[in-house]
């Protein structure tokens, strides 16, 4: 894996191309064995009687199974072999064991079929708000047509590791930080977007660009912070605000009612004396203004009166 500039690209690993290497050398390793184990006993058989003749067949029977062994290559399920003759392109071999032409036919590359993923990022970057930001990103790939894989472009991975790096420092350039905090999907969409336009020449469809983290300067998560809880007051107030005036609007509107109907008025304020009474050891003081406002006076004359007049019966009575 070989790292620059903030992309990560991702080649054959050596020990995977080292097992490739360990497996077709010992499918070669053993049919030429067989060659040359067939050698030796026509050689031997023949040269009893016939020397000359018996090493010559030997001779031709290791060449034959150095040609057959040095043809016979072989490549994964997910593979696809480039191959060249000399020089030019010939086929796409694979998967499974083919045959080339030793000398003439040369295979260029290997074509990993499978969906790869390749992590790149985007450092100090200034948004269209000229905020810095720090982007890490991931994207996932795979190759679609292998020979232009192989022949568009001279390393189609570290190729599409600085097209992903530079589409996205133009993306960041072209959005605002709020944009970007808010609508990573679309960020996502518009990558991958950019990238098939880039990559589609070079046999390479892009699956999916994933976002992975968004770094602000440390003072501006401050300020943002104080700015969120702010807002968050302000809808509180906003809301406090709304529920007074529909309780000041409450009133007005029973205010209009009594003002127009004083029987009603006096009737709710002896309802309000009476619950303030129905407290125990409670004494209520009543403004001189309200209590002729209800004829409190004339109310009370009345209720003494009453009083006294069924004392009196009793005391006849007695």
């Amino acid at each position: 894996m070989r790292e620059h500039g903030g992309v990560n690209a991702v080649r054959l690993l050596p020990e995977k191309e080292e097992m490739r290497m360990r497996r077709v050398a010992g499918v070669q390793r053993l049919i030429f064995v067989v060659f040359v184990l067939g050698a030796i006993a026509t050689a031997a058989g023949l040269g009893r009687t016939h020397r000359v003749m018996g090493i010559a067949l030997g001779l031709v029977i290791l060449l034959v199974g150095w040609a057959i062994s040095a043809s016979i290559h072989v490549a994964n399920q997910w593979e696809k072999a480039v191959v060249l003759r000399l020089g030019k392109f010939r086929q796409l071999a694979g998967p499974g064991t083919f045959f080339l032409l030793p000398i003439v036919d040369t295979v260029a590359d290997w074509i990993d079929l499978r969906v790869r993923s390749t992590t790149f990022t985007a450092e100090q970057t200034l948004t269209k708000d000229t905020v810095p930001v720090n982007i890490d990103a991931v994207l996932f790939w795979v190759v679609v047509d292998a020979e232009k894989a192989a022949l568009q472009v001279a390393d189609y991975e570290y190729s599409l590791s600085w097209a992903a790096q530079t589409a996205l420092r133009d993306l960041i350039g072209r959005m605002m930080l709020e944009d970007m905090l808010s609508s990573r999907e679309a960020m996502d969409a518009e990558l991958k977007r950019l990238l098939d336009e880039r990559t589609g020449p070079w046999g390479i469809s892009i699956q999916s660009v994933q976002i992975r983290d968004i770094k602000i300067p440390g003072n501006l998560q401050d300020a943002m912070s104080r700015a969120a809880q702010a807002e968050r007051e302000r809808n509180a107030r906003v809301i406090l605000g709304q529920a007074e005036v529909q309780v000041a609007e409450s009133f007005l509107e029973a205010a209009r009612l009594y003002h127009s109907d004083p029987v009603a008025l006096q009737l709710r304020a002896m309802n309000i004396l009476y619950e303030g009474l129905k407290e125990k050891a409670s004494m209520i003081v009543v403004p001189s203004a309200l209590s002729d406002a209800m004829n409190l006076g004339t109310w009370l004359g009345v209720a003494n009166a009453e009083r006294m007049e069924e004392l009196r019966r009793g005391g006849d009575r007695g």
